[in-house]
């Protein structure tokens, strides 16, 4: 389906909506076929039969099928349309002074000319910058600082500059600029994914200083947790990173959660990021390069050495590095060796190569794909091969990283990358003097992703008007302004959210929302208290365990939970049957965040403790959990003479099948060891500090699970790296729009939520500033009167929410 356009109105939507799903009920009764692959299906047919007369250097009879412009330029071929395409006529004529192939060459096969033929039907879909010819485009990899144009009707920013030379160059007019309510709504949507609040709304409308557009963009920015809830959907989509799916439950891969958040959170530098990614220096940050363990027998483009060389290729040097993963790339220069020899970095063992899952008999070689500015020593251990990778892809000379990553900058805020598609960065940017100056600019600025943010948003071309997307096939990009996005499937769901007051008051992202309060730290250093069994013996035998229980009530809503934990010589601590910490240095704190392990009413802690050594030795346990409240409150629970320990122990004490009624408690001691507190209290304060901190903000969608709605709505599974989301709405899409239970039990929240207010003379405004960022129009206010009556029920309500939320005004950020 082509994407959402035109309607805005409510008035509109009267005749937007039935055709919109009847267009989508019609293509479920389409037998619809797989679209075409043009790289491999359509690619390998031509080159088998076409290029030799017409690739390269040749064009018998002037036809040349190096580019798509190039193909059509002659009317030979006719996208939508095979029965009229001259080439395809070519090849099914029998006349052997006209069919094509020529006589003396094999006819094409059937199947052949009806993947050509389907492809040409389905608008002949082309691999942006691929050419049957040399390519004639080699992107830099050291960074290079152009020029900056001149400044001209003083927009001074570095984009507007050259966005304003190339302009001129291209005879383009300029963009016009957009309102302050339309900026501010695509400041907000782009930088925090919220909508402005109807309250927000008018204080910036209503705010006269002429620099409350950067203000506003500074202020977003600073809003810590909001933006770093917005950021994680990009980055799990570029990361693979998510809360559930394949992999998981086999053990066969980890998150890397906590770590993205913490460094979205903090604003980490890029480079340390993708330092910490390729040479993780905790588990925390391993998950991404250690891939997903596939059960059972899979190809060999799946294995984890070959995932590692397709996952650091793709997220942080834009190559598509899956095809050179089977064979040599059939449309960039990238060989079967370079994917091999990326993937040999990670191997633990010789690696053969495969081409298309059969082995070659040579071992793969540990190397870098730009030898020019250092290579990886094959010989050494994993862990360095590792560490030089990283080196080598946060070098200063290595311009490549920096300039993928503006590029997916500049792709989230202005609707399309500088080079497109996102990982194709060995095709040429339609400006490539700004696509180096962000990169150069970046690296120079200490690669500070916000700050490129910044850079981008303050200038005049992001805030002018946008231009909506299209299905453009050419060759050659033209940029007129920046391109209306749609609402991410999470950007989505918190709009419903927000603007029902539907949220979840939990979620399942294993991540720290608040910022820690020096004051809190300087409040939380409280002593520690050590326990254990008062039945051991003293001192405690070697080997000795203490299975430790606390039961609490939590009455209050809690919007913050950390725990701190040590034990001499080890431990495993439960939350309500669930692993929360563990450990086995007793001079190590372990620290986490249990939000998503409490609940209301009684909740327990089960806390392990073992002793080492081999002979009797002090042993003790300590464990202190801070709640924070919704009340401004907080409340510590930590180890002291209330705590019971167990008489006996379950010989699987991680199985959750034992049963605990069946256990008998007895008292603790405590114990006083100089050694622990001198250890461990220095480090209490700051660790359950952070891990409790709260951010009594609205849940966001990015936390949660996906769900059925979130998936129809785009959000991927994230067993793959996901670059860019589609544009176009689904046949799925517009149904689940339409009949979603889900979504119907949000909006019919939204409607009790409204109904206290909906008789207020200014609701209709209120309503509008608080979904579309602006008030009605004399027409729409008239229609919507007229809906609502002065005492309008809640299914009317209802479905006034469904008929806005349904708007392309609302679905898009223009």
């Amino acid at each position: 389906m082509a994407p959402l356009s035109n309607p805005d109105t409510l008035e509109d939507m009267k005749h937007f909506l039935p055709t919109a799903f009847l267009a989508a009920q019609a293509l479920l009764c389409f037998d619809a076929q797989g679209e075409i692959d043009f790289v491999h299906e359509v690619v390998p047919i031509l080159k088998q039969h076409c290029t030799e007369c017409h690739g390269g250097e040749e064009a018998e009879g002037g036809f040349s099928v190096n580019t798509r412009e190039l193909f059509l330029d002659d009317d030979s071929a006719e996208p939508g349309n095979a029965e009229k395409s001259y080439f395809i006529e070519l090849i099914l004529d029998k006349d052997p002074d006209y069919q094509m192939p020529p006589i003396k060459k094999k006819r094409m096969p059937k199947e052949q000319v009806e993947t050509l033929k389907q492809w040409v039907n389905e608008g002949m879909n082309w691999e942006p910058g691929f050419t049957f010819g040399k390519p004639t485009y080699e992107p830099p990899l050291k960074p290079r600082m152009p020029e900056i144009p001149e400044i001209t009707e003083g927009r001074s920013n570095p984009v507007d500059r050259f966005i304003d030379h190339y302009l001129r160059s291209n005879k383009l007019a300029r963009p016009g600029p957009i309102d302050d309510l339309t900026f501010l709504r695509r400041a907000h949507l782009d930088l925090i994914g919220l909508l402005p609040t109807a309250k927000e709304a008018e204080a910036f409308a209503n705010n006269k200083s002429p620099q409350k557009r950067t203000e506003k963009i500074d202020e977003l920015l600073s809003r810590e947790i909001s933006y770093a809830d917005h950021w994680l959907t990009f980055w799990n989509d570029l990361l693979r990173n998510d809360y559930a799916g394949t992999g998981f439950i086999t053990k066969g891969r980890t998150q890397i959660s906590g770590w993205l958040y913490d460094s979205l959170k903090t604003n980490q530098r890029f480079d340390t990021m993708v330092r910490e990614l390729i040479s993780p220096p905790t588990d925390e940050s391993a998950g991404f390069i250690n891939g997903i363990k596939w059960r059972g027998t899979v190809s060999v483009s799946q294995t984890l050495p070959v995932q590692f060389s397709q996952s650091i290729s793709q997220s942080f040097l834009g190559i598509n590095m899956k095809c050179a993963s089977c064979h040599d790339s059939f449309i960039d220069r990238w060989k079967l060796t370079d994917a091999y020899g990326l993937a040999a970095i990670y191997a633990e063992e010789p690696l053969e190569i495969h081409r298309c899952d059969k082995p070659l008999g040579e071992t793969a070689k540990a190397a870098w794909v730009f030898p020019e500015i250092g290579e990886i020593d094959p010989e050494a251990p994993k862990e360095v091969r590792l560490t030089q990778l990283a080196d080598l892809m946060t070098h200063p000379e290595n311009g490549r990283v920096a300039r993928t990553i503006v590029n997916r900058l500049w792709a989230q805020l202005m609707g399309r990358g500088l080079v497109h598609p996102l990982d194709a960065m060995q095709t040429e940017p339609w400006h490539e003097d700004l696509l180096d100056f962000l990169g150069a600019a970046f690296q120079e600025r200490g690669y500070d992703l916000k700050d490129t943010i910044r850079l981008i948003t303050t200038s005049e071309a992001y805030q002018s008007r946008a231009e909506p997307q299209t299905s453009e096939a050419s060759d050659k990009y033209t940029y007129r302004g920046p391109l209306a996005k749609r609402l991410t499937s999470e950007q989505f769901v918190d709009a419903i959210w927000q603007l029902n007051d539907a949220a979840p008051t939990s979620f399942d992202a294993p991540v720290i929302r608040g910022i820690a309060d020096k004051n809190d730290v300087k409040k939380l250093q409280i002593p520690s208290r050590w326990i254990w069994k008062a039945s051991s013996a003293t001192p405690p035998a070697a080997g000795d365990e203490a299975l430790l229980r606390k039961d609490f009530t939590i009455n209050k809503r809690v919007i913050g939970a950390g725990l701190v934990a040590s034990a001499d010589n080890s431990f495993t601590l439960q939350v309500n049957r669930k692993v929360a910490l563990s450990g086995s240095q007793w001079t190590e704190l372990e620290s986490a965040s249990v939000m998503n392990l409490l609940r209301p009413g009684v909740n327990r802690i089960l806390f392990l403790a073992k002793n080492g050594g081999d002979k009797p030795n002090a042993a003790g346990a300590f464990a202190m959990l801070r709640l924070v409240y919704d009340d401004g409150s907080d409340e510590i629970i930590t180890t002291d003479e209330t705590w019971q320990a167990a008489t006996t122990i379950p010989k699987n004490f991680a199985s959750p099948k034992w049963d605990f009624s069946a256990l008998k408690w007895a008292g603790v001691t405590e114990m006083k060891v100089e050694v622990w507190p001198a250890a461990i209290d220095p480090l209490i304060g700051e660790a359950l500090a952070i891990k409790s901190s709260a951010a009594d903000l609205m849940v966001r969608a990015s936390l949660l699970k996906s769900d059925f709605l979130m998936r129809s709505l785009g959000r991927p599974n994230r067993d793959q790296i996901v670059t860019s989301r589609p544009h176009e709405i689904t046949t799925l899409e517009a149904i689940d729009l339409s009949n979603s239970e889900t979504l119907a039990g949000y909006l019919d929240r939204g409607a009790k939520h409204f109904l206290k207010t909906a008789s207020a003379p200014d609701f209709i405004d209120q309503l509008y500033l608080a979904a579309l960022t602006r008030k009605p129009g004399d027409g729409e206010r008239a229609l919507l009167a007229e809906i609502l009556t002065d005492t309008p029920d809640h299914e009317t309500i209802s479905d006034v929410l469904w008929a806005i939320t349904m708007t392309p005004e609302f679905m898009l950020i223009r």
